[in-house]
């Protein structure tokens, strides 16, 4: 599989996605439906003001969520795809013990697309991974991680808008 993005735009794009706050945002409004007006913070008082700030306007700016009169923040339809390839890259993780044995989702999340974004950066022109970002899970390779490859690579290129986009400030 070749792909369409330079390195630079997959460890943006994925940098963006792998946002702690954005994946917070987008996985509890998959889990838990619309999140209604002015209960953003109840809702995930873990947060910052200035990180539920900058998780809103990234996933409003990639078209991830909208605002419903009187229902609340919603996912769109590339928000829900991307709340599944969340749910498929952490149970990769989960599985393989990555990034620890003991991770949270976030950190699940945001280990499989730095592995992604690496393997498809340095990978041959048929999206194959370099031996030096493939995690030693076994002798062969891995269909699991190919498949989220192709379908980090799927959501890309129907959101391209993604790799536009500054990335995201660090969390401290």
């Amino acid at each position: 599989m070749t792909t369409l993005f330079t390195s630079a735009e997959l460890h943006k794009a994925t940098a963006v996605l792998a946002s702690p706050p954005l994946v917070r945002l987008i996985t509890e409004i998959d889990d838990n439906g619309a999140i209604p007006p002015r209960r953003l913070a109840g809702i995930l008082h873990d947060l910052s003001p200035h990180h539920l700030r900058c998780a809103t306007e990234t996933a409003r700016d990639h078209g991830l969520v909208r605002s419903v009169l009187g229902v609340g923040l919603e996912l769109t339809e590339p928000g829900s795809a991307l709340a599944d390839l969340y749910d498929a890259t952490a149970r990769w993780a989960r599985r393989h013990n990555c990034p620890q044995p003991v991770s949270d989702f976030s950190s699940r999340v945001r280990y499989t697309f730095d592995l992604l974004a690496s393997a498809l950066g340095t990978g041959q022109a048929d999206g194959s991974p370099s031996p030096a970002t493939e995690p030693v899970v076994g002798s062969e390779p891995d269909p699991d991680l190919d498949r989220l490859r192709t379908l980090l690579l799927q959501w890309l290129t129907s959101n391209p808008q993604v790799t536009a986009l500054p990335e995201p400030e660090p969390i401290a």
